[in-house]
Order: C-alpha cells, then sequence, then structure tokens
C-alpha cells in the first residue's frame, strides 16, 4: 500500500471508478489499466448492493429531486450503479498486477465481512455514511487505515467519526473535504477549511472532488491536502449514473501531472538556496568604484555605486563607506574591497 509513503512524501491520488464500468467489467479493468497509465497511486471501488443501502420503495421519501438522478428511486438507482460483488476479486487482482492500490467502500456490515475476505489494506467511508457511527465502529474494528469523506458533515459528525474509530483503537485515519453535490460548484466547496481541519483534528486530510477540472485539486494541495479523490471514466462514452460528474481519463491524466507539479511548486518551508538559485548571485548588485580613486581620497556618492554584479561590499555598507577614505587606489570598474570596511 502506497498511502503512507505517499502523504508523507507528496499526495496520494484515488481513481474512483464507481458506476463508470457501465455494466461490464472489460471497462472496469480498462479503467484500473488507465489509471495506472495516468499516474494514479490507487484505484476505489463501491461494495453495497441496492438492498443493503435501502430499500424497494417508491413512496415520495425514496423518490430523488432533481439533479443527475431526477425521478430515480434510490433503489433504482442503486440497482443500476452497483459493481457486482463477484467482479471484485478480480478487479483488486488487476490492480496489483498493474500496480495501484485497491481501496473500496463498504456500506454495511456484509460488505466489510467481504472485502475482510478479499485481504484489504484499507477502507473507504463515504460522506452519507458518515453519521453512520455502528457501520464506522464494525469496519475500525478491523484495525486498518480509514479514509473517510465529510461531505455534509458538521464538526460534530466529523468528531463522532473520528471517535468511533478511536474507541476501537484505530487510530490511522485519513478525512476528505468533501462537497456532496454532482457536480460541485466552485463557490460552494470552502477549501479553505481544509487547513482548519488538519489543525482540529489532528489528522491527515485531502480532498474528495466533484467538480470540474483540476482547479479544486491543485487548490487543496496548496492548502495542505494530502490525498485527492476523483471519479473517473474512459474517454469513450459509456453510459453510467456518474458519467455526468466525472473526469475523462485523458483530463484525469492532467489532473494527476498538475496535481504532481503543485506538489513540487509548494516545496517546504526554506529560506535556503536551491543550487540553481545559487547560479544567480553573481547578478546581485554590489559596490565598485565608477571613477578612480586614490589611495587615501574619501569615498563619495560621486566615486562609487551600488551596480550590478556582486563582486564588491554589499550596498548596506554604502553610508558606511561614505565615512572613511580608500585604503588602496582603485580602477573605474573596480569593486570595493572588504578591505575597507573595519
Amino acid at each position: 500500500m502506497h498511502l503512507y509513503e505517499k502523504i508523507q512524501n507528496g499526495v496520494y491520488i484515488i481513481a474512483e471508478m464507481s458506476a463508470n464500468h457501465g455494466g461490464d467489467i472489460n471497462n472496469a479493468f480498462k479503467i484500473v489499466e488507465e489509471a495506472k497509465k495516468a499516474g494514479a497511486d490507487c484505484v476505489k471501488i463501491q461494495t453495497y448492493t441496492a438492498d443493503t443501502l435501502t430499500i424497494n420503495c417508491d413512496k415520495e421519501p425514496f423518490k430523488i429531486k432533481g439533479g443527475l438522478w431526477d425521478g430515480y428511486t434510490y433503489y433504482d438507482l442503486y440497482k443500476e450503479a452497483y459493481t457486482p460483488w463477484e467482479w471484485q476479486r478480480s478487479i483488486k487482482e488487476k490492480c496489483e498486477e498493474v500496480g495501484v492500490d485497491f481501496l473500496s467502500t463498504p456500506f454495511d456490515r456484509t460488505a466489510v465481512d467481504f472485502l475482510e475476505q478479499l485481504s484489504v489494506d484499507f477502507y473507504k467511508i463515504a460522506s452519507f455514511e458518515l453519521v453512520d457511527i455502528p457501520l464506522i465502529e464494525y469496519t475500525a474494528s478491523k484495525g486498518k487505515p480509514m479514509i473517510i469523506s465529510c461531505g455534509m458533515g458538521s464538526e460534530e459528525e466529523i468528531r463522532e467519526a473520528l471517535d468511533a474509530c478511536y474507541r476501537q483503537n484505530n487510530r490511522n485515519v485519513v478525512l476528505l473535504k468533501c462537497c456532496s453535490q454532482y457536480p460541485a460548484k466552485y463557490e460552494d466547496m470552502n477549501l479553505s477549511v481544509i487547513p482548519d481541519m488538519i489543525n482540529k483534528f489532528g489528522v491527515t486530510v485531502g480532498l474528495s472532488d466533484h467538480s470540474e477540472g483540476s482547479l479544486a485539486p491543485i487548490a487543496a494541495v496548496a492548502l495542505g491536502a494530502k490525498v485527492v479523490e476523483k471519479h473517473v471514466c474512459l474517454d469513450e462514452k459509456i453510459n453510467s449514473a456518474d458519467m455526468g460528474f466525472s473526469m475523462k481519463m485523458s483530463e484525469f491524466k492532467k489532473m494527476v501531472d498538475d496535481v504532481r507539479n503543485a506538489t513540487l511548486v509548494i516545496g517546504k518551508p526554506t529560506y535556503e538556496l536551491t543550487e540553481n538559485e545559487k547560479g544567480g548571485l553573481g547578478g546581485r548588485r554590489s559596490l565598485f568604484a565608477v571613477k578612480k580613486i586614490k589611495a587615501g581620497e574619501s569615498f563619495t556618492e560621486e566615486n562609487i555605486r551600488s551596480i550590478r554584479p556582486s563582486d564588491g561590499v554589499k550596498p548596506k555598507y554604502y553610508k558606511e563607506l561614505l565615512s572613511k577614505k580608500a585604503k588602496k587606489d582603485y580602477d573605474f570598474g573596480e569593486p570595493i574591497s572588504y578591505e575597507e570596511l573595519d
């Protein structure tokens, strides 16, 4: 598992497959292969059935109104979107074959038990399950790292989810800032909460992103995010429940590159010069004789100036030199020596 290695030295990037296989396992395999080529560290799926998430009921509370899934019942949506459990071992094996981590989101105890049989390395809790404390406790009890999305979560609810893990002596938790809109609008994302989450909860924080493009992941990384999760789909059109807010694989590759480069740009808090910067020191200003100066002659505003390059005394000594007399002869264009200073 690359999670801890990456969050120590960079950003861990998760490609969320979700329903974008479109009901064809070969598409699932291709997503794994393309995600690896794009530079993802991990491919994530979801482990549920319509019956483990909801009930087959068409009463008003079970009907989705507005958004991408307007007119669906919850049951019909999940029945269409789920990843068959009999595929999941093969998807995990494909991940192992190409060299990316495999991750899944369980939505009930049976899913956790099933994933334990697959010997998964860690778990993801979805935003909508943030308030399902019994599920979080049961998942955390397996002793494996937990990634928890915090969409719609209040500070109190996030704290309760963390405490549920801690009660199981599981402190290996990553929180993901998330805006649970599909797609998410920039003005609703409030990524400035990321550093606050880091300080307030004392854990690694990342971003589960449903917005368009690479902007939000780059901004999140600049604010301290160490994990980025993004829904991905193949470039060729495949009908699925999640296509409307998923990033095409060619765009995902650009996002991965942008995030990696943002990490390089951010660097570390240091005032040390890089080797490349040291090469520019010669272009700094320093004090030079701009007229011939005889030994014993006073330095004046007319015979010395602060100019480039940096071979002479630093400009901060200019006023001090104006009160002194030259200890040696200087030719036009000769740097003033530090020997002139007491």
